[in-house]
């Protein structure tokens, strides 16, 4: 299933769809681009709390992520 939750744990993101980490470094996630801060913030941190924290807008994550073929939920604020 191609379903992306904004909402839970970037590792769990990451470990349920891996090729998604390219697009969320473009999307200027950086900090995953570091297993060591991917496997510990990434624990904690979801999505929709890292585009805040990082200044990225939610409406641009989920955009990109359904042109990449994802269905995309848990954006609501």
């Amino acid at each position: 299933m191609n379903t992306i939750d904004l909402s839970v744990p970037v590792a769990l993101v990451i470990e349920t769809h891996p090729e998604v980490l390219d697009i969320l470094v473009e999307l200027g996630f950086t900090p995953l681009a570091n297993p060591l801060l991917r496997q510990t913030l990434g624990k904690t941190v979801s999505l929709k709390q890292g585009a805040k924290m990082k200044g990225i807008d939610l409406a641009r994550i989920h955009s990109t992520l359904e042109w990449n073929g994802y269905d995309v939920i848990g954006g609501e604020t």
